[in-house]
Order: C-alpha cells, then sequence, then structure tokens
C-alpha cells in the first residue's frame, strides 16, 4: 500500500523541478516486497543501510554477507542474519528498539548487473539478526552504477574505528577519486532512506577539511534523497574502499544549491549539493569483501577538465 503521509519535503522540491504528477514519490510506493524482489534480496552479498544512532545522528553503513545473509520471509518482512559491528557508527542502533522497530533504509545493490532495489521501513534486532517490517519497496534504474565483481579473496583484518571531526588528507584524497558513494537520510515521521549516487573519479569536489560537493544528475525524478534534506538537513555518506575493505563514514549536514548558473559549471548537473562535515568514522577492515573494477556506467557525465572536480584543497 502507498506511503500513507505525504512528503512535503518530496512535493516542494518536485514542483522546483518542474515535476507535475500526482502520486510520485513515496506517495506512489507499495510496501510489499513482491517475489522478484525476494528472490533478489537473496541472491546479494551487500547492502547498505540508513539509520540513525541513539543521538538522533544519520549514518550510512554496510552490511556484508553470502548470498542468503538477506531474506524476505514474508511479504512485509526482510530479515539480514547482520547487525553492525564493533566501531560501526550504527552499531547497538537496533538494540532495545521498540516492538515497531527504528527507522531503517536498504538499499540492496548488485554492482555486477547494475541492479539495485530499496527497502524502507522499521528495523529492530532480534538476536544476531536484523528484523525489518517493509513500508517501502522498489527498484532503481540502473544508471550512474559503475560495475565490479565479487572477489573470493581473504578480507582485511582489523575492524579498528578511527574517529576525527574533520578529513584527513589521506581521506580527502579516497573521496576526490571516488566513483561511489552511498546516502542516508531520515525525517521523523516519514522514515529513513538509502541512496545511490555515482559518477566519474572526481565527480565529488573535495575543498577543505569539512566541504564536500556533488552533482545531482538526472535521476527518476521521485526526489526521495533531496525531499528528505528539504525537511531535514542532517546525513550520512558511506564511502567503500572496494578493493583493500575499508569503510569511510561520514555525517554532517547538506544544502541543496538549485543557482543555475553555479550548475551549468559542471557537466551534467542539475543542482548541486554542499555537505558540511560534522564527524568522521574510518573503519580498517570495516567491508570484508573484495570487489574488482568492470568499467564506469555509460550515463556518467564526462568531467570537465577545467573544473576543479577532482582537487583536494589543504
Amino acid at each position: 500500500m502507498p506511503h500513507p503521509v505525504l512528503h512535503q519535503g518530496e512535493r516542494a522540491v518536485q514542483r522546483r523541478a518542474g515535476v507535475t504528477a500526482d502520486g510520485w514519490g513515496s506517495a506512489g510506493v507499495g510496501a510489499a516486497v513482491p517475489p522478484v524482489a525476494a528472490e533478489f534480496l537473496g541472491l546479494q552479498r551487500l547492502v547498505v543501510i540508513a539509520a540513525a544512532d541513539e543521538s538522533g545522528t544519520p549514518w550510512a553503513s554496510a552490511l556484508t554477507g553470502p548470498p542468503g545473509f538477506v531474506t524476505a520471509p514474508g511479504d512485509r518482512t526482510v530479515v539480514a542474519d547482520r547487525l553492525p559491528g564493533p566501531g560501526d557508527p550504527l552499531a547497538g542502533a537496533f538494540d532495545g528498539a521498540p516492538d515497531i522497530g527504528r527507522d531503517i533504509g536498504i538499499l540492496a545493490i548488485e554492482p555486477s548487473s547494475r541492479r539495485r532495489m530499496r527497502v524502507n521501513g522499521r528495523a529492530r534486532a532480534d538476536g544476531g539478526r536484523l528484523v525489518v517490517r517493509t513500508e517501502q519497496v522498489y527498484s532503481n534504474c540502473p544508471k550512474y552504477i559503475q560495475t565490479r565483481t565479487y572477489a573470493d579473496t581473504p578480507p582485511a583484518s582489523g575492524g579498528t574505528a578511527h574517529v576525527t571531526g574533520e578529513l584527513t588528507a589521506d581521506q580527502r584524497r579516497w573521496v576526490a577519486t571516488a566513483d561511489t558513494f552511498f546516502i542516508a537520510t531520515r525525517v521523523a515521521g516519514l522514515g529513513a532512506d538509502a541512496s545511490h549516487r555515482g559518477g566519474n573519479p572526481g565527480f565529488v569536489t573535495v575543498s577543505g577539511a569539512r566541504r564536500l560537493t556533488w552533482p545531482d544528475y538526472l535521476g527518476n525524478s521521485m526526489y526521495m534523497t533531496l525531499g528528505n534534506l528539504e525537511l531535514e538537513p542532517r546525513c550520512g555518506l558511506l564511502f567503500l574502499d572496494w578493493e583493500h575493505g575499508h569503510t569511510l563514514h561520514l555525517t554532517g549536514r547538506a544544502r541543496v544549491d538549485w543557482d543555475p548558473v553555479r550548475a551549468a559549471a559542471v557537466p551534467g548537473a542539475q543542482r548541486l549539493v554542499d555537505f558540511d562535515v560534522e564527524r568522521v568514522v574510518q573503519i580498517t577492515g570495516g567491508l570484508p569483501q573484495r570487489w574488482s573494477f568492470g568499467k564506469y556506467s555509460r550515463f556518467n557525465p564526462a568531467l570537465d577538465e577545467r573544473q576543479p572536480c577532482a582537487s583536494v584543497s589543504t
């Protein structure tokens, strides 16, 4: 069934972007897990989750396991037999959750095929499992996803978390050369959402130790991420070191800049998003997997070499 609450943030962004169709976005998304979606979930090795910690701070994190570690045993239930581990900013976030659970957004992504789907709902910990009651289930188009293949090699040991209030020089280089990141948003009363952003390396601009900027490319016009940011600027970002198995979690505040002149200077940008870093958590071995790069999405706009899109200010 559609989400029962009209999302005013989505409607405001849609109107500003010229989308006039009714029932687009959250209002038109069903809550049930179709059989084809349940089958897809059961094949995945990686899902990204979006939630808030005990202080209400939003974070994005990753859960990993062999195919079958995520299942849909009912048409309104998704279960992952993993929880965020020690050092993860969402560790313990679902412990002691009320019966209705806590807001969660899940993005299941299969880099090899560029397929992805999103599940939003309420989650609680049950032993070592994460049990989700679904409220929104839908698929996404394959745009801006770079192909990667799972490599059956030993993962990095560790799990050590390093927490700072700003990006180090190495972390700035990591972000400035990334082709993918994930964003977690949440609005009280409207739920959480995990989404993907991709482009050619350098599509995220790093300005100093506390400011990132990325282009918002043409998508499906649902504006579920921007709709949440319209009402609540706090959000979390997740960058994965696919080759070495480390994770970089950022939390802060984002602002959408609708200035067409500024957007016109960045190829493919419909608008720009500025993000101010408030806290950084880097986890060694936070991604206990290896993924080998395949190729970039044909939808990625070519970066204009005249623009400092991949610059790192120190």
